[in-house]
C-alpha cells in the first residue's frame, strides 16, 4: 500500500485555496479562522492523486485489520506521518485491530515510532488488552523513557481496572519503576504499602521532594505531617519546594508554617520578575 503524505497534500491544497478565495477575507488572521472550512472541503473534494476518492473517504474503504495495522506500520518506518484519517479508521474497525496494534508493542523489530503510536491508539480506543505488558515494562526502566512513560499515561487513564495487578508487581520494581508507578498509585488512596513507599521516597530525596510531597498530598494519609512540616521548616528549602510542602501539608488538613523570600531565591524572584 502506498504511504500518501496526506500533511503535504492538505499543504498544497490549502496554497490553492488562499490563491482562490483570498479576497474573500479582511486579513490574514480571518483567513486562518476560516481553515476548518477549507479542510472539509479538502476531505469532501475527489482527489486526482486518490484516483477520484476523497481524502475523507479513502481509508474506509479498507476494513481488514492486517491491512490497516500493516499499513501504520509502512507509514512509521518510512518516516511519512501518519493520517489521522488511517488512525480514525483503525479506531472505527476496533477490536480485530486491537490485537494487531498489541502484537506491533511485543514485536522486538517494530520501530518506536510505530509503538508509540500504537499506545495512543489503543489508549483512544479504551483499550485494557496491553495491560500487563505496560505494567511488566515498569518494572525494570531507566528515569528517562518516553515509550515506557506512554504506556504509564495508559495505565493512569485505566484507573481502577489496572490497580489491583500494579499493586502486585509493584515489589518487584526497580527504583525507577516504583517510582513511575507510584506516579499513578498516587491517585488511589489507602494501600500502606502505596503510602509507605511514598514516604520512603520523600525522606531519602532531598533534591525532588517536592514530586514525593505531592503524592503524599494526594494520598491523604495525616501521617505524613510530621514530616512534611519538618522540611517545611528547614530555612533552606527554596521557594518552590516549599510551595508544594504547603500545598501537601493543607491537604492533609495541617497548618502550613509562614515563610517569607526574597530576591536571594532564583525562583522567587523569576516569578515576582514575571508579574
Amino acid at each position: 500500500m502506498k504511504c500518501i503524505n496526506f500533511d503535504e497534500r492538505f499543504a498544497d491544497y490549502t496554497s490553492q485555496w488562499m490563491k482562490a478565495h483570498g479576497k474573500e477575507y479582511k486579513n490574514y488572521d480571518a483567513m486562518e479562522a476560516d481553515m476548518p472550512r477549507a479542510y472539509m472541503n479538502f476531505l469532501n473534494t475527489p482527489a486526482k492523486w486518490l484516483d477520484g476518492v476523497t481524502p475523507g473517504a479513502y481509508f474506509t474503504q479498507f476494513e481488514d485489520a492486517k491491512v490497516l495495522v500493516d499499513w501504520l506500520e509502512d507509514y512509521c518506518r518510512q518516516g511519512v506521518p501518519v493520517p489521522d484519517l488511517l488512525m480514525d479508521q483503525i479506531q472505527t474497525v476496533g477490536r480485530p485491530c486491537e490485537k494487531r496494534l498489541v502484537a506491533i508493542l511485543k514485536d522486538d523489530e517494530a520501530c518506536e515510532e510505530a509503538k508509540m503510536t500504537a499506545i495512543g491508539l489503543l489508549r483512544e480506543m479504551e483499550s485494557t488488552a496491553p495491560k500487563m505488558l505496560y505494567i511488566q515494562w515498569q518494572l525494570n526502566r531507566g528515569q528517562k523513557d518516553e515509550l515506557k512513560d506512554n504506556a504509564l499515561e495508559s495505565l493512569a487513564a485505566m484507573g481502577k481496572e489496572a490497580l489491583p495487578q500494579m499493586l502486585q508487581e509493584l515489589p518487584h520494581a526497580n527504583d525507577a519503576g516504583k517510582e513511575a508507578l507510584l506516579d499513578v498509585l498516587s491517585n488511589f488512596p489507602g494501600n500502606e504499602q502505596v503510602f509507605q513507599l511514598a514516604l520512603r521516597l520523600f525522606r531519602e530525596n532531598p533534591t525532588r521532594r517536592a514530586l514525593f510531597a505531592g503524592y503524599l498530598g494526594k494520598l491523604g494519609d495525616e501521617r505524613a505531617l510530621d514530616d512534611l512540616m519538618k522540611v517545611a521548616l528547614d530555612d533552606t528549602v527554596g521557594y518552590l519546594d516549599f510551595i508544594e510542602l504547603r500545598n501537601a501539608i493543607e491537604e492533609l488538613g495541617g497548618v502550613a508554617p509562614e515563610r517569607e523570600f526574597d530576591n536571594d531565591d532564583p525562583d522567587y524572584a523569576a516569578l515576582q520578575g514575571m508579574e
